[in-house]
């Protein structure tokens, strides 16, 4: 239950700064309000009262309202129309979709003069034969009934039947009361058709991990309880909103429970690895000529490193960026000893440099160590001076033959031993020409 409460009011005037004294419009519709009260008292200056949608079953407390306008209590569980003697400025009154079935009740509106319109559609006494000429005829002062608007002959003619018309519409109030009576006795005889629905959910809740029977069975029961026939009645219209109100509150029960999300499956229970890929991070991966692989993960660039968790395994890797996981599957076994990790302070890179486990051996291109300089040549440089040394790539094919070549001089001092070289022996051809340079 909803009570009317000074701050529910206040919060529905925020067009008037939240001041209630001074409020003269407000509307405190589907708040699931089941009476009217403290509004008289607080709001002295209304003119203008929204209740409809709510659960009111009896019109009170607003006599001192003299300023008041309009009222609207459509939608309500309202059976008898009372209490508005004190509206001396009421000019319309809207119970659209009530329970007034006391149609009589209709004469205490006599008193306000300026009521100029009023909605009694989907009422009871609405389906009473010669219901708009007894409200015609009592009412002098209404000029619309249900948005129609009554012409002066209609008005004449139900005073001139107004005897027959009156005994007409008190026969049938007569039986429509009793009929309510045995409505109000059937309730209190069964206060609770839904309970065994309520069990059902209430099991169901409490047994997350339920059969399939019984979530049919719950299925079943509540297209029961909103398909089985039932009278129009107050009663039942509070039934269908406590069974509303039951579930919006288990709903919320739901929502508040919090969600545990199901662990990703990173490996199947077959050993099989996947790829995953949560941070939707770019990558790429290459191999070097030092036969390592490497893998450049674009991670956010102003991301602190504490946030990155790296794991190399022979086959895989994984890194865990702000706990969501990537994982790749390497296309040949790596050495995670040897692995390393490295990030870039420019882009924020991450760089992992992983050594293949079974590495080929590749050629490396041959360099010629450079030759000694010439005593000769050696004593004319500054012995302060380091001598330059150069390093000479050449054509593997031609190593060998570029081993023979030694500086004229050095013969005697060199040793083809310790070079590894063998030297030839000279031909019987040869002829030593002393005009030709020395080769150094």
């Amino acid at each position: 239950m909803v009570s009317i409460s000074e701050d529910l009011i206040r919060r529905r005037a925020e067009h008037n700064n939240g001041e209630i004294f001074s409020l003269e419009e407000l509307s405190l519709h589907q708040q699931d309000i089941q009476r009217i009260e403290h509004i008289h008292k607080w709001c002295r200056d209304l003119k203008i009262l929204y209740l409809q949608n709510n659960l009111i079953p009896k019109i009170e407390n607003v006599g001192r309202l003299k300023k008041l306008e309009y009222l609207n209590l459509a939608l309500n569980n309202i059976e008898v129309i009372e209490n508005l003697e004190g509206c001396e400025s009421l000019q319309k009154l809207d119970l659209t979709v009530n329970f007034v079935g006391k149609l009589s009740s209709v004469e205490t509106l006599k008193h306000n003069l300026h009521l100029r319109e009023l909605y009694l559609v989907g009422n009871p006494c609405a389906e009473y034969h010669g219901y708009r000429q007894y409200v015609a005829a009592f009412l002098p002062q209404l000029q619309w009934l249900d948005g129609k608007e009554i012409s002066r002959a209609e008005r004449i003619q139900a005073l001139q039947e107004l005897d027959a018309v009156r005994t007409r519409v008190l026969q049938q109030e007569t039986e429509y009361l009793e009929k309510r009576e045995k409505q109000k006795s059937n309730a209190n005889e069964h206060p609770e058709i839904n309970q065994s629905l309520s069990e059902s959910q209430n099991r169901t809740r409490q047994n997350p991990v339920s059969s399939s029977k019984t979530h049919t069975e719950a299925e079943d029961e509540e297209r029961e309880f909103w398909e089985k026939p039932c009278p129009f009645t107050p009663e039942s219209r509070l039934e269908a909103h406590r069974h509303l109100e039951e579930k919006r509150r288990a709903s919320e029960k739901e929502k508040e429970k919090p969600k545990t999300k199901a662990p990703r499956t990173l490996i199947t229970p077959d050993g099989r690895v996947l790829n995953v890929n949560e941070p939707k991070l770019d990558f790429s991966l290459s191999e070097d000529e030092n036969n390592c692989l490497l893998l450049d993960l674009h991670v956010y660039r102003h991301m602190d490193s504490s946030l990155l968790d790296v794991d190399v395994q022979p086959t895989y890797v994984r890194v865990t960026v702000k706990g969501k996981v990537f994982q790749l599957v390497l296309p040949a076994e790596v050495k995670p000893d040897s692995s390393s990790a490295q990030r870039s302070q420019t882009t924020g890179h991450l760089l992992l440099i992983l050594p293949l486990a079974n590495e080929d051996v590749k050629p490396k291109k041959p360099t010629i160590r450079p030759t000694s300089v010439p005593s000769n040549q050696n004593n004319k440089k500054d012995t302060r001076a380091a001598p330059r040394r150069e390093l000479l790539e050449v054509d593997p094919g031609l190593a060998g033959s570029l081993a023979n070549i030694v500086p004229k001089g050095q013969e005697s001092s060199h040793n083809p031993q310790r070079c590894g070289m063998v030297e030839r022996p000279v031909s019987n051809d040869f002829v030593d020409d002393p005009e030709v340079p020395p080769l150094m």
